[in-house]
Parts: structure tokens; C-alpha cells; sequence
């Protein structure tokens, strides 16, 4: 993952909001910077505003209400070409009767960019995509990872203060989509210039970026690093959408250990945790901090409940080990830690499960 900035950002963007006819509110006051040089993600479910969002910042789309301002210029009367920025499409757009390298000099062509500067500006762009050698190859000749290279490189040529990319992954397979995002970050500290992707791929979104903006309904909920939004989400929302959690209703009230609540919930009983949402609260635990035993564990200042084992989803190097415990249904993560390895825990097997307090949240909506 890159490395976060400290620089004056980049990108301002004020209560900016857009409005649909048939009053479809797709962007709802929306605040937030991004930094030169760095990462940037919005995240969210489909039809959250991300697009959207991204589309503003590109000029495609007009804000009803707010200001957008890029590199300290103010974007309300600046078209699209006139913007320092560029965007790479989900669907690539590379042009299918041209070349790799017309493809990827296009843009400066139209601008009237000289010849040998055009070449010379291409040679380097294909390099940057590791595409040096395949500048006379057509597009129907390479993979969809060597198109994605081509539509970046045609992007990276006129060479943006910002580079929007809007799903720019979601038509590869999973392990070519692996291999792109550590490609996308390699590219990105090479060129040093700013990076904001639209996702909706949660894990795609936590191994790229420096910081992220989680989306819901238009609105931003949280904007935190990768490791804020998993381990300090703020609210049920966020916990719920960034990886995978055990969510359990409760009621907490205050309790005397700052930023830490007294929390009621069923099955575990009462227990100190870290919140400030005082009522109605939902406990959140991560699965791979929940601690599951064929025997009752000895420490017994750890909240735990016995189950019954009611299924099993095996993912190579762990599992998901689901359990019942009186009607609430439990999730803890085991490592699959040795190749043979004969499972602890069938089906209808019972168990403890447990936890260190310590590690869980209560969370409000």
C-alpha cells in the first residue's frame, strides 16, 4: 500500500450535491479532501453516489448544489478537456481499429501534440504499463489485462494532476484483478500523482488505498485508512460493509473507563466494551477474534456461550466455522494452519465460543 501524504489537498470538495429528475438525490451534501499523491477510494454498495461523484470530479456531471475545486481552481464553468485530470473507464474504451500505441496517443493527437513528442510521450506510457513491446499489436490480440494497461497508458500520456478510475478491474477474473491491484499501486508510486477509484469491492478498496470514503445513500459514513475502517468502524453501516462481522443486539449504558461502555447482549451477558453509544447498540466482533473450543475455556474473564456447530465453509487456508448459540448464529474464523489437518469441529459438534471484550465495538446505526 502506498504511503499516506501530509500535502495540501489536491481535490476540496463542498456540500456538494446532485439531484435527478423525478428529485432522485444521488449525492447528498457530500465533504471531503484528497491529498497530492495519494490513493483515494470511494466505496459503497451499488447506486451509492460513487459514480456519480467521480463523474463531478471529471466534469461529466453538474452539481446542483456545492463547489468542487482541483489543484486550488474552482470546476463550476470548466469543461471536461479543460480539467487536470483524467478518467479510465470500467469498460476500457480502447478503440479497436487502432493500434496499442495509436490508442494510447490519441488524446494527444486531438490535442495537436507534435509527432516525435507524441511518440516519445507514447514509448514512455507504455513502459510505465509494462506494454513497451506491444505498441503495434491491435486490441483484439491482448488479454483483458493488457487492454486495461492500454486504457491506463492513454490515460497516464497527457499526463493529469488526477487520475479518476471508475471500476476500472471488475471485468477480469479474480486472480488477474489480484495481480492489477498491486500493479495499480506499483504504477501509482511510480508516477506520484493522485489516484481516486471508484469500487464497490471492499477487499479491492482496503489493499489499495491510503484512505477510503465509505459511501451509503449518497452520503459519505466514514473516511478512515484501511486499518481504522476495519478495526474502529463508526457505525453498524461501515462495520457491516468492511469485511466480514458478527453483529449482535444489545443495550449499553455508561460506564466509568473513558470511551468505553457497560453493553447488555445476548448470549454473552454484560461486559465493558469499547463505544460511546449509549441505548440501542449493536456489539460488533470480528470473526477471526472470536475463539471457538471443544472444551470450556479456563479464563473466565472472557464473555463465551455454548453452541452447536451448524456449518462449515472451508476457503483453503481457513474456514468459517458457523455456530448456534440459543438462536443467534455465530461466525469464528479458523486458520487451517497445516495441509493435513483433521477438522476439530463436524457438524452437531458442540462448542465454546469466546472473546476478549477488548476486542469488540458497540456500534449505532
Amino acid at each position: 500500500m502506498t504511503s499516506s501524504t501530509q500535502s495540501d489537498p489536491i481535490i476540496k470538495i463542498d456540500q456538494v450535491s446532485k439531484t435527478y429528475p423525478g428529485d432522485v438525490q444521488a449525492v447528498k451534501n457530500v465533504s471531503l479532501e484528497v491529498h497530492q499523491g495519494e490513493f483515494f477510494a470511494l466505496l459503497g454498495p451499488s447506486g451509492c453516489g460513487k459514480t456519480t461523484l467521480l463523474r463531478m470530479l471529471a466534469g461529466f456531471e453538474i452539481p446542483n448544489e456545492g463547489t468542487i475545486m482541483i489543484d486550488g481552481e474552482d470546476m463550476t464553468d470548466v469543461q471536461p478537456n479543460a480539467r487536470c485530470v483524467n478518467m479510465v473507464f470500467q469498460s476500457y474504451a480502447v478503440f479497436p481499429h487502432m493500434t496499442v500505441a495509436e490508442n494510447v496517443g490519441y488524446g494527444l493527437k486531438v490535442d495537436r501534440v507534435k509527432k516525435k513528442e507524441i511518440q516519445e510521450r507514447v514509448a514512455e506510457a507504455l513502459e510505465l504499463v509494462r506494454l513497451g513491446d506491444l505498441g503495434a499489436r491491435m486490441p483484439d490480440e491482448l488479454s483483458g489485462g493488457q487492454r486495461q494497461r492500454v486504457a491506463l497508458a492513454r490515460a497516464l500520456v497527457k499526463r493529469p494532476k488526477v487520475l479518476l478510475l471508475d471500476e476500472p478491474l471488475s471485468a477480469l477474473d479474480a486472480k488477474l484483478r489480484e495481480a492489477m491491484q498491486m500493479e495499480l499501486v506499483r504504477l501509482q508510486k511510480t508516477v506520484g500523482i493522485t489516484f481516486i477509484i471508484v469500487t464497490h469491492d471492499q477487499s479491492e478498496a482496503l489493499s489499495m488505498a491510503n484512505r477510503i470514503a465509505v459511501m451509503e445513500g449518497g452520503t459519505v459514513r466514514q473516511i478512515a485508512t484501511p486499518e481504522e475502517l476495519y478495526e474502529d468502524p463508526n457505525s453498524r453501516f461501515v462495520a457491516d460493509f468492511i469485511g466480514q462481522i458478527n453483529l449482535f443486539d444489545g443495550t449499553a449504558v455508561a460506564s466509568q473507563t473513558e470511551e468505553k461502555v457497560c453493553a447488555t447482549v445476548e448470549p454473552f451477558g454484560t461486559m465493558e466494551i469499547w463505544g460511546e453509544t449509549l441505548g440501542p447498540v449493536s456489539l460488533a466482533i470480528r470473526p477471526e477474534k472470536i475463539n471457538i473450543d471443544i472444551e470450556k475455556p479456563t479464563t473466565s474473564e472472557h464473555p463465551m456461550a455454548q453452541g452447536t456447530v451448524t456449518d462449515i465453509a472451508y476457503y483453503g487456508g481457513y474456514s468459517n466455522v458457523f455456530v448456534d448459540v440459543a438462536g443467534t448464529r455465530i461466525m469464528a474464523e479458523v486458520s487451517n494452519d497445516t495441509r493435513i489437518r483433521s477438522s476439530t469441529f463436524e457438524r452437531g459438534t458442540k462448542v465454546w465460543i469466546s472473546f476478549n471484550a477488548e476486542d469488540a465495538l458497540a456500534l449505532g446505526d
